[in-house]
């Protein structure tokens, strides 16, 4: 069985395939190697010899047309994330190349036999609260206003009881914020109704915070992780937005992987959507302790930097009990994930100067704000 992965090189992609490899199946790759994930447009060291390459763009119906013949399912995961305020590119890229996708087995009659898209957590934005009463809430952005004077919590509206409690959230909730998230709720309506119009099995996989080796050291978008581990290996503090009590929802590259094979593999999951989360709700000062733990920074203690994100969310975590009905768990915890991503920061040449061009990068985007 032939399977192709678009966006195979990155993260995800690749540790899908060498899972896919070990395994027994063909892998091919599509990617267009975009920076400023692959610095220098380069094919990274760590993707396997045994799998087929194609350079090309997802956009690209030549490419994708070539990359998608003879294969028998399909990973699409390449995927355009950014803080960038391009918001037609979201669309163009993770929405229409999905659609492409589908036009291109109907047109030219190809016998692939699933598709399994990489959706997002994003699509849940703050995810569901209670108020005091009980009453289902699907907040909206906070407001710069509220976020520069430093109140953090979702207020409640004037119909609405407080305080507003986070929910651990299912795959109904659909809440997006930011141009990334409504771009894959976008792209999984694509999949799930073109899939099942024209009888092609196809699975939505909401993807929260996945974290390990391979994590570009260059993706603004990548998150905590990256800048918490790079701050901690140059010694320094790792900056932590609002109060550090927002809730979070991390997810080992591991467990993801076992999730997409499982779901490849097995029928129960055709034209389902499925949250992939740790299954744990974990404070970003919790994690931040976790990671100065990992390097050695026995003293270290979370203190917030007086600064705020405009656009993040207060709290997510994700509800997994429909894809651990397929016997899927989350095995491997935050230290675990932490730990590899240590291993693989030895590999990068000057850590310094990837954590300053990072922070210039944010600052100039004006996404990081301070408050007054």
């Amino acid at each position: 069985m032939k399977v192709l992965i678009t966006g195979g090189a990155g993260f995800i992609g690749s540790h899908t395939a060498d899972a896919l490899l070990a395994k027994g199946y063909h892998v091919r790759v599509l990617d267009s190697l975009e920076e400023p994930v692959h610095r220098g447009a380069q094919l990274p060291g760590y993707l396997d010899s045994r799998i087929e390459f194609i350079h090309g763009d997802v956009r690209d119906e030549g490419a994708l047309l070539a990359a998608l013949i003879g294969c028998d399912a399909v990973y699409h995961l390449a995927a355009f994330q950014d803080y960038l305020p391009i918001f037609s590119r979201f669309f163009d890229v993770n929405v229409t190349s999905t659609a492409r996708i589908y036009e291109l087995i109907v047109r030219e009659r190809l016998p692939v036999r699933k598709v399994i898209v990489a959706s997002s957590q994003a699509a849940l934005g703050e995810g569901l609260y209670l108020d005091a009463k009980g009453q289902r809430v699907l907040p909206g952005l906070r407001s710069d206003r509220q976020l520069s004077a430093g109140i953090w919590e979702i207020q409640p509206r004037a119909d609405q009881v407080g305080p507003l409690r986070y929910q651990h959230t299912a795959e109904d909730v659909a809440n997006p914020q930011n141009p990334y998230g409504m771009s894959k709720i976008a792209e999984e309506s694509v999949a799930l109704n073109l899939g099942r119009q024209h009888g092609v099995p196809s699975v939505a996989m909401r993807y929260s915070i996945v974290q390990g080796p391979r994590q570009s050291f260059y993706n603004a978008y990548s998150g905590a992780c990256r800048v918490f581990c790079l701050s901690c290996h140059l010694g320094r503090d790792p900056v932590i937005y609002e109060d550090g009590q927002q809730v979070r929802d991390f997810v080992n590259i591991q467990d993801v992987v076992d999730a997409n094979v499982l779901v490849l593999e097995d029928e129960r999951a055709d034209y389902e959507m499925f949250n992939v989360g740790g299954d744990k709700a974990v404070t970003v000062a919790e994690f931040a302790s976790t990671v100065a733990s990992v390097f050695g920074m026995s003293q270290y203690e979370p203190k917030p930097s007086g600064k705020y994100r405009y656009g993040d969310t207060r709290h997510i975590y994700s509800d997994v009990s429909k894809l651990r009905r397929l016997g899927w768990s989350p095995t491997r915890g935050v230290r675990e994930s932490v730990e590899s991503y240590r291993e693989w920061l030895q590999s990068a040449d000057a850590a310094e100067d990837i954590l300053d061009y990072c922070n210039k990068q944010m600052a100039q985007l004006g996404v990081v704000r301070d408050v007054k």
